[in-house]
């Protein structure tokens, strides 16, 4: 049995994943628990929602008898990043397609992608709307050989796949699931995974009302049918993807003090601030058993602080 074979069983494997339960005075008054599912400490390096929307494709990639994969991401990606740890894992070469023609040597996303072996293509922004073009794939495959392809941002059939492990027998008892949305494959993977009595909630990271056509046909695409019921909250972007607010920034930080557990500013602190916004405004019933979804995406936090001098709660990776 190759050492390979062994390392990609093991991800495989659905990993112990610990489920903290948060204590705060508001949640008493709301007569709520509030618990927060932590993604982010299923892999030292392909954290979480990352870990399962890979695992199979990494599978489908070796089955086909590839030796490297393709994808696509911007400079700060968590994708590029997870991608480049994953594919090392389990013995497969990669290169990432990156948004922007140059690429940041002090950038510490594209840096550890790097040092993981990863090869790194700035593209301009015209050519990589053209990424899912037949005629740009072809080039790429002259230019590379042969490879196994995986979208930007992992979504995909077998990222979606993953994602309804996500959840386990252990939450049946939950009343409200959240879950930050940015291409919506983890949103669609749990949705697939839910039990008839809890209800899906979806924190959009991105601005605007389109995600709803998008998560509409992802569904249609993946013949999803929810056994409970799910919900699209668009309100909580704070400007747009990767776009911020000094009152996330300063909630993200509040959060860390009192539970202890860290987020980042593009998905999971959103996802928290309209999850504790939601509780203040009565948005969930007394009695309700919520479970946040943390969905990794820390690695990130150590580019926000390059871009922007904001020092983020970030644990060493």
């Amino acid at each position: 049995m190759s050492r390979n074979f062994v390392k990609i069983v093991l991800m495989l494997l659905r990993p112990p994943i610990s489920c903290d339960l948060l204590s705060h005075p508001l949640l008493d008054q709301k007569q709520v628990a509030l618990q927060v599912l932590r993604l982010d400490q299923v892999h030292p390096e392909v954290s979480g929602n990352k870990f399962f929307k890979l695992r199979y494709n990494l599978q489908e990639a070796l089955n086909q008898n590839h030796q490297q994969v393709l994808t696509f991401g911007g400079a700060y990606s968590n994708h590029i990043y997870a991608t480049a740890a994953a594919a090392k894992e389990v013995g497969l070469t990669a290169v990432g397609i990156i948004r922007g023609e140059s690429l940041d040597s002090k950038n510490p996303t594209l840096n550890f992608a790097k040092s993981a072996g990863m090869r790194l293509i700035g593209v301009s922004r015209t050519q990589y709307r053209e990424k899912s073009q037949p005629a740009f794939l072809e080039l790429m495959r002259q230019k590379f050989g042969n490879f196994y392809l995986i979208p930007e941002g992992g979504t995909n059939t077998f990222a979606i796949q993953g994602a309804r492990e996500i959840l386990s027998s252990s939450q049946s008892d939950t009343s409200h699931v959240l879950v930050p949305i940015g291409t919506g494959g983890t949103f669609a993977g749990i949705a697939a995974s839910i039990f008839s009595h809890q209800k899906l909630l979806g924190i959009s990271a991105l601005k605007g009302e389109g995600i709803r056509d998008e998560i509409t046909k992802l569904l249609r695409a993946e013949s999803i049918q929810t056994n409970g019921s799910i919900e699209l909250v668009t309100q909580y972007h704070q400007g747009g993807y990767a776009k911020w607010t000094a009152e996330l920034i300063s909630f993200i930080h509040w959060f860390w003090e009192k539970f202890d557990i860290p987020l980042d500013p593009i998905y999971t602190g959103k996802m928290a601030f309209a999850c504790w916004d939601l509780l203040k405004k009565n948005h969930f019933p007394p009695g309700s058993r919520i479970l946040m979804v943390h969905t990794g995406g820390l690695q990130g936090n150590r580019g926000f602080t390059q871009r922007t001098g904001i020092v983020l709660p970030t644990p060493v990776l």
